[in-house]
Protein backbone atom coordinates (compact mmCIF):
# COMPACT_ATOMS: atom_id res chain seq x y z
CA UNK A 1 0.00 0.00 0.00
CA UNK A 2 1.25 3.69 -1.26
CA UNK A 3 2.12 5.74 1.50
CA UNK A 4 0.07 9.44 1.60
CA UNK A 5 2.19 11.70 0.65
CA UNK A 6 3.46 14.05 3.48
CA UNK A 7 5.07 16.96 1.71
CA UNK A 8 3.97 20.18 2.68
CA UNK A 9 1.72 21.93 0.64
CA UNK A 10 3.45 25.39 -0.68
CA UNK A 11 1.46 28.71 -0.05
CA UNK A 12 2.85 31.85 -1.33
CA UNK A 13 0.88 34.87 -0.09
CA UNK A 14 -0.01 38.10 -1.75
CA UNK A 15 -1.92 40.65 -0.03
CA UNK A 16 -1.69 44.78 0.77
CA UNK A 17 -2.08 44.69 4.51
CA UNK A 18 1.28 42.89 6.66
CA UNK A 19 -1.09 42.23 9.61
CA UNK A 20 -3.06 40.42 7.55
CA UNK A 21 -0.28 38.49 5.82
CA UNK A 22 0.95 37.90 9.31
CA UNK A 23 -2.20 36.00 10.49
CA UNK A 24 -2.15 34.29 7.17
CA UNK A 25 0.84 33.01 7.98
CA UNK A 26 0.47 31.54 11.32
CA UNK A 27 -2.51 30.00 10.18
CA UNK A 28 -1.58 28.26 7.50
CA UNK A 29 2.25 26.82 8.96
CA UNK A 30 -0.33 25.15 11.76
CA UNK A 31 -2.47 23.89 8.91
CA UNK A 32 -3.66 20.49 8.10
CA UNK A 33 -2.80 18.59 6.00
CA UNK A 34 0.70 19.89 6.29
CA UNK A 35 0.86 23.25 4.87
CA UNK A 36 4.27 25.93 4.49
CA UNK A 37 4.23 29.44 3.22
CA UNK A 38 7.46 29.79 0.99
CA UNK A 39 6.87 33.68 -0.05
CA UNK A 40 4.74 36.72 1.37
CA UNK A 41 4.59 40.02 -0.58
CA UNK A 42 2.56 43.33 -0.09
CA UNK A 43 2.41 43.16 -4.29
CA UNK A 44 2.19 41.41 -7.42
CA UNK A 45 5.33 43.35 -8.66
CA UNK A 46 7.67 41.87 -6.11
CA UNK A 47 5.50 38.40 -6.85
CA UNK A 48 6.48 38.13 -10.27
CA UNK A 49 10.27 38.27 -8.95
CA UNK A 50 10.47 35.71 -6.74
CA UNK A 51 8.01 32.88 -7.90
CA UNK A 52 10.46 31.08 -9.93
CA UNK A 53 12.27 30.47 -6.93
CA UNK A 54 9.51 29.74 -4.25
CA UNK A 55 8.34 26.91 -6.36
CA UNK A 56 4.54 27.24 -4.72
CA UNK A 57 1.64 25.04 -5.11
CA UNK A 58 -1.16 27.75 -4.11
CA UNK A 59 -0.93 31.10 -4.55
CA UNK A 60 -3.01 32.88 -2.43
CA UNK A 61 -4.24 36.50 -3.68
CA UNK A 62 -5.58 39.62 -2.82
CA UNK A 63 -8.21 40.71 -4.80
CA UNK A 64 -7.45 44.64 -3.94
CA UNK A 65 -3.51 45.08 -4.08
CA UNK A 66 -4.48 49.62 -3.34
CA UNK A 67 -2.35 50.41 -6.39
CA UNK A 68 -2.47 47.24 -8.60
CA UNK A 69 -5.47 45.45 -9.35
CA UNK A 70 -5.28 41.42 -8.66
CA UNK A 71 -7.63 40.57 -11.30
CA UNK A 72 -5.48 42.57 -13.99
CA UNK A 73 -2.26 40.52 -12.00
CA UNK A 74 -3.70 36.39 -12.38
CA UNK A 75 -3.12 35.80 -16.28
CA UNK A 76 0.40 37.24 -15.51
CA UNK A 77 0.74 34.91 -12.64
CA UNK A 78 -0.50 32.15 -14.28
CA UNK A 79 2.09 32.80 -17.16
CA UNK A 80 5.03 33.09 -14.09
CA UNK A 81 3.93 29.89 -12.33
CA UNK A 82 2.23 26.77 -13.00
CA UNK A 83 0.55 27.06 -8.63
CA UNK A 84 -2.91 27.21 -8.58
CA UNK A 85 -4.74 31.04 -7.64
CA UNK A 86 -7.13 30.88 -4.82
CA UNK A 87 -8.54 34.66 -4.34
CA UNK A 88 -8.80 35.88 -0.87
CA UNK A 89 -11.22 39.13 -0.67
CA UNK A 90 -13.10 41.21 1.22
CA UNK A 91 -15.29 42.34 -1.74
CA UNK A 92 -18.65 41.66 -2.04
CA UNK A 93 -18.71 42.45 -5.98
CA UNK A 94 -19.64 39.18 -7.41
CA UNK A 95 -19.14 40.19 -11.35
CA UNK A 96 -15.41 40.84 -10.31
CA UNK A 97 -15.04 37.33 -8.45
CA UNK A 98 -16.39 35.55 -10.99
CA UNK A 99 -14.26 37.20 -13.22
CA UNK A 100 -11.73 35.89 -11.86
CA UNK A 101 -12.67 32.59 -11.70
CA UNK A 102 -13.10 33.06 -15.54
CA UNK A 103 -9.55 34.73 -15.71
CA UNK A 104 -7.64 31.21 -14.69
CA UNK A 105 -8.73 31.43 -10.33
CA UNK A 106 -9.33 27.85 -8.95
CA UNK A 107 -12.02 29.49 -6.44
CA UNK A 108 -12.88 32.10 -3.96
CA UNK A 109 -12.81 32.55 -0.37
CA UNK A 110 -13.76 35.28 1.85
CA UNK A 111 -11.65 36.86 4.55
CA UNK A 112 -14.35 36.45 6.92
CA UNK A 113 -14.21 33.36 6.65
CA UNK A 114 -13.44 30.22 9.66
CA UNK A 115 -10.11 29.75 9.60
CA UNK A 116 -10.39 26.11 8.68
CA UNK A 117 -12.86 27.07 6.22
CA UNK A 118 -9.76 28.88 4.43
CA UNK A 119 -7.36 25.66 5.20
CA UNK A 120 -9.56 23.83 3.46
CA UNK A 121 -10.16 25.33 0.48
CA UNK A 122 -6.07 25.90 -0.04
CA UNK A 123 -6.14 22.14 0.51
CA UNK A 124 -8.91 21.30 -2.05
CA UNK A 125 -7.31 23.77 -4.73
CA UNK A 126 -3.90 22.10 -4.35
CA UNK A 127 -6.09 18.72 -5.09
CA UNK A 128 -7.33 20.11 -8.32
CA UNK A 129 -10.75 21.03 -7.83
CA UNK A 130 -12.82 24.05 -7.72
CA UNK A 131 -13.67 26.01 -4.58
CA UNK A 132 -16.79 28.19 -5.57
CA UNK A 133 -19.96 28.35 -3.56
CA UNK A 134 -23.16 27.26 -5.62
CA UNK A 135 -24.53 30.72 -6.57
CA UNK A 136 -20.97 31.78 -8.19
CA UNK A 137 -20.90 28.00 -9.50
CA UNK A 138 -23.90 28.68 -11.67
CA UNK A 139 -23.05 31.82 -12.93
CA UNK A 140 -19.98 30.69 -13.85
CA UNK A 141 -21.11 27.73 -15.77
CA UNK A 142 -24.05 29.98 -17.47
CA UNK A 143 -21.58 32.23 -18.64
CA UNK A 144 -19.37 29.53 -20.31
CA UNK A 145 -22.57 28.35 -22.07
CA UNK A 146 -23.53 31.52 -23.09
CA UNK A 147 -20.54 31.75 -24.66
CA UNK A 148 -19.95 28.53 -26.22
CA UNK A 149 -15.87 28.59 -25.30
CA UNK A 150 -14.06 26.03 -23.38
CA UNK A 151 -11.16 26.91 -21.39
CA UNK A 152 -9.30 24.34 -23.16
CA UNK A 153 -8.22 23.86 -26.60
CA UNK A 154 -10.38 21.53 -28.69
CA UNK A 155 -9.24 18.15 -29.26
CA UNK A 156 -9.92 15.91 -32.03
CA UNK A 157 -12.67 13.28 -32.57
CA UNK A 158 -10.57 10.54 -31.13
CA UNK A 159 -10.53 11.84 -27.50
CA UNK A 160 -14.18 11.80 -27.44
CA UNK A 161 -14.26 8.43 -29.07
CA UNK A 162 -11.94 6.91 -26.73
CA UNK A 163 -14.62 7.32 -23.75
CA UNK A 164 -16.09 4.44 -22.29
CA UNK A 165 -20.55 4.57 -21.67
CA UNK A 166 -19.80 4.75 -18.11
CA UNK A 167 -17.23 7.86 -18.26
CA UNK A 168 -19.78 9.60 -20.47
CA UNK A 169 -23.06 8.56 -18.13
CA UNK A 170 -20.03 10.28 -15.39
CA UNK A 171 -19.70 13.50 -17.48
CA UNK A 172 -23.99 13.70 -17.96
CA UNK A 173 -24.28 13.41 -14.43
CA UNK A 174 -21.05 15.62 -13.15
CA UNK A 175 -22.88 18.46 -15.69
CA UNK A 176 -26.15 18.30 -14.95
CA UNK A 177 -25.33 18.71 -11.16
CA UNK A 178 -23.23 20.82 -11.69
CA UNK A 179 -23.22 22.71 -8.32
CA UNK A 180 -23.78 19.65 -6.35
CA UNK A 181 -20.18 18.36 -4.92
CA UNK A 182 -18.17 15.22 -5.73
CA UNK A 183 -19.89 13.32 -2.67
CA UNK A 184 -23.45 14.23 -3.99
CA UNK A 185 -22.89 12.98 -7.19
CA UNK A 186 -21.31 9.63 -6.65
CA UNK A 187 -24.21 9.05 -4.56
CA UNK A 188 -26.08 9.88 -7.73
CA UNK A 189 -24.49 7.60 -9.40
CA UNK A 190 -24.54 4.56 -6.46
CA UNK A 191 -20.34 4.76 -6.68
CA UNK A 192 -17.86 5.75 -4.00
CA UNK A 193 -16.27 9.53 -4.10
CA UNK A 194 -13.28 7.87 -4.53
CA UNK A 195 -14.40 5.56 -7.63
CA UNK A 196 -15.69 9.02 -8.89
CA UNK A 197 -12.92 10.74 -8.49
CA UNK A 198 -10.82 8.35 -10.44
CA UNK A 199 -13.13 8.15 -13.59
CA UNK A 200 -12.97 12.15 -13.82
CA UNK A 201 -9.01 11.97 -13.83
CA UNK A 202 -8.86 9.34 -16.70
CA UNK A 203 -11.94 11.72 -18.01
CA UNK A 204 -9.86 14.93 -17.95
CA UNK A 205 -6.90 12.68 -19.22
CA UNK A 206 -8.82 12.09 -22.34
CA UNK A 207 -10.13 14.94 -22.90
CA UNK A 208 -7.63 17.66 -22.10
CA UNK A 209 -9.20 19.12 -19.42
CA UNK A 210 -8.41 20.42 -16.19
CA UNK A 211 -11.08 20.45 -13.59
CA UNK A 212 -15.31 20.29 -13.41
CA UNK A 213 -15.75 23.96 -14.83
CA UNK A 214 -13.60 23.37 -18.26
CA UNK A 215 -16.03 19.78 -18.13
CA UNK A 216 -18.90 21.73 -18.02
CA UNK A 217 -17.75 24.14 -21.03
CA UNK A 218 -16.74 20.99 -23.11
CA UNK A 219 -19.79 18.93 -22.79
CA UNK A 220 -21.96 21.46 -23.92
CA UNK A 221 -20.08 22.39 -26.77
CA UNK A 222 -19.00 18.68 -27.94
CA UNK A 223 -22.68 17.07 -26.64
CA UNK A 224 -21.59 15.20 -24.06
CA UNK A 225 -24.19 16.75 -21.38
CA UNK A 226 -26.41 13.69 -21.58
CA UNK A 227 -26.30 10.26 -21.29
CA UNK A 228 -25.57 7.89 -23.88
CA UNK A 229 -28.24 5.45 -22.38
Amino acid sequence: MTAPDTTPIRVFLIDDHRSILWGLEKLIESGTPAMRVVGSVTNCTDAFKLLDKAAPDVILLDMDLGRENGLDAIPQLMAKSAAKILVLTGLRDKTVLDKAVLAGARGVVEKEAPAETILTAIARVHEGQLWLDRAATGRIFVEFSRKGAAPAPDPEQQSMSALTDREREIIAATVTHAGATAKVIAEKLHISEHTLRNHLTSIYDKLGVANRLELFAYAHKHGLNESSS
